[in-house]
């Protein structure tokens, strides 16, 4: 699925297999994550957040702007040199079957088990609506490559509201919080009776 920026929420087509296999590192996802959550911090933040050192964080943040996945952010004063992210949203090259990619989605698959496995331990901490969201939902359907195509397009329309509301903190109801919603397509090998 491939879609077009729309205002105040950029998209990035990932095309560049250094690019994807630069940014599937789960210290760089943690930071960009910890960006697009904050708006923006400097590498010593950013370190505390994470659980680094401050060295690390800032190693991993030059990476992340080497690949365009972050740049500096208007500092305060002279002293501090926050960055931030350059785009909300990543999106695969269509037809793109490198390893890169599949580098690139499995330790994004492996990040977002993880963060499951966390909410698990201490969803029966949370008190009201908020226990109840959250989990696995496992649908099985017979859909083309067009009708997934279309599905996707439907689900980033429906989404576009609350995406928005990454880039705009003001945008965000009280209550609200960041969720993670990770969407996961395995076409499945037909069976042998061809169904």
């Amino acid at each position: 699925m491939s879609l077009e920026s729309t205002p105040g929420r950029p998209r990035r087509v990932l095309d560049d297999p250094a690019a994807m296999r630069a940014f599937a590192h789960p210290v760089r996802l943690a930071l960009h994550e910890l960006l697009l959550r904050a708006g923006a911090a400097t590498a010593a933040d950013a370190a505390r957040e994470v659980g680094i050192s401050q060295a690390l964080a800032s190693y991993h943040l030059r990476q992340l702007a080497k690949y365009g996945f972050v740049e500096q952010a208007e500092a305060r004063d002279e002293r501090e040199r926050p960055w931030k992210v350059t785009e909300t949203v990543q999106d695969w090259a269509d037809g793109d079957t490198t390893a890169a990619r599949g580098l690139l989605e499995q330790v994004l698959a492996e990040r977002a088990l993880s963060r499951l496995v966390e909410w698990q331990q201490h969803r029966a901490d949370e008190t009201g609506a908020w226990r109840a969201v959250g989990g696995v939902g496992n649908t099985y359907l017979y859909a083309t490559p067009e009708e997934i195509e279309a599905i996707g397009a439907d689900l980033a329309s429906l989404l576009e509201p609350l995406m928005a509301r990454v880039a705009d903190p003001a945008a965000r109801p009280e209550g609200s919080r960041p969720v993670l919603l990770t969407q996961m397509l395995v076409p499945l090998p037909p069976t042998a009776s061809g169904d």
